[in-house]
């Protein structure tokens, strides 16, 4: 990836990646594609089907809307926090029970209104805060304490550690286990594995007899409420309407994205080495048209995310991010 500015390459951004098949065949790839990664909140939509798996969404009356939040980073818009609110109530929990430090709003005109109101942001703003409201259902269901939730041998966390490697089709005492941003276990896994689990998206047969169902419907609500899974001007969001029906994607942290372009039966795993996660809308967007998940009118719908214009703070365009 090439950052210009004045007519001339100021930066450079190296992005790793697996492109790859429901069957594991890796048809690109740059870097290293086998060592420990961490999904970041990638593994979002797996830790949402691994709830939906436990009964636990059943249990307590989630809709697709609030399931798509509980997969996606949501922006803190309005109808965020009243779905992550809503899966609370339904738990019979309030949001002093989420644990995901609090941070305004990551939509702007949400985060100017929060604050003309005098409100100060709270845990429900944290972008991860549906997923959280998730994990939280889980424990319930298990008649686990919703306190300590965060800790990996939390029998909330194993539950969805071991799931999750179960969609990965990888053992879980091989994957990395960190601490993400918003304190829960975070998986460190091949980008092959993850590449690959995406493109399973496409064919659920492809995973464990439990999980099928799960994944479709997870998929399901992250397809048809795009918006829930990030928001206004977001890259899933955007990328998400324009493959209308057809990709499901989520970015997370450091520069990580994974995408299941469900017609083309393909899954993509990215991680820009320097953890900046500008490169990643063009270099994701480039990917998909190249192998043929986006066709013309969809990129180009896509275009201010695939050739991002670099501008000052007086507004002017000084360059823009290209895609090799």
């Amino acid at each position: 990836m090439l950052v210009t500015r004045g007519g001339i390459v100021e930066s450079e951004h190296f992005v790793r990646h697996a492109l790859a098949r429901p069957d594991g065949t890796i048809l690109s790839s740059t870097g290293d594609i086998d060592g420990p990664t961490f999904m970041r909140s990638s593994a979002k939509p797996l830790i949402c089907a691994v709830v939906v798996a436990s009964g636990a969404a059943d249990r307590f009356g989630f809709t697709d809307r609030e399931l798509a939040v509980a997969a996606g980073s949501h922006s803190g818009e309005p109808y965020h926090v009243a779905a992550v609110r809503s899966m609370l109530a339904k738990i019979g929990l309030t949001e002093d029970a989420l644990a995901c430090g609090p941070h305004p709003p990551l939509h702007e005109g949400s985060a100017r209104a929060l604050g003309a109101s005098g409100v100060q942001p709270g845990r429900i703003h944290n972008n991860c805060s549906g997923k959280h409201a998730s994990i939280l259902a889980l424990a319930v269901l298990r008649g686990a304490s919703p306190g300590g939730y965060l800790a990996a041998d939390h029998p909330a966390q194993v539950e969805i550690i071991d799931g999750c490697a179960a969609l990965l089709g990888i053992p879980a005492a091989s994957m990395a286990i960190g601490v993400d941003g918003c304190g829960i276990p975070v998986i460190g896994v091949p980008m092959r594995a993850a590449a690959t689990c995406f493109a399973r998206f496409a064919e659920p047969e492809s995973f464990p007899a439990a999980l099928r169902a799960p994944i479709r419907r997870v998929v399901g609500a992250m397809t048809a409420y795009p918006r829930y899974v990030a928001g206004t001007g977001r890259y899933d969001t955007d990328l998400m309407e324009a493959g209308a029906g057809g990709i499901v994607c989520k970015g997370g942290a450091e520069g990580y994205h994974a995408t299941g372009a469900l017609h083309a039966r393909l899954g993509l795993s990215a991680k820009v080495a320097d953890g900046n996660y500008r490169a990643i809308p063009p270099f994701v967007t480039a990917m998909l048209a190249r192998h043929g998940a986006l066709d013309a009118a969809q990129t180009e719908s896509l275009a201010r995310h695939a050739r991002p214009i670099i501008k000052n703070y007086a507004g002017a365009e000084v360059g823009e991010i290209l895609a090799l």
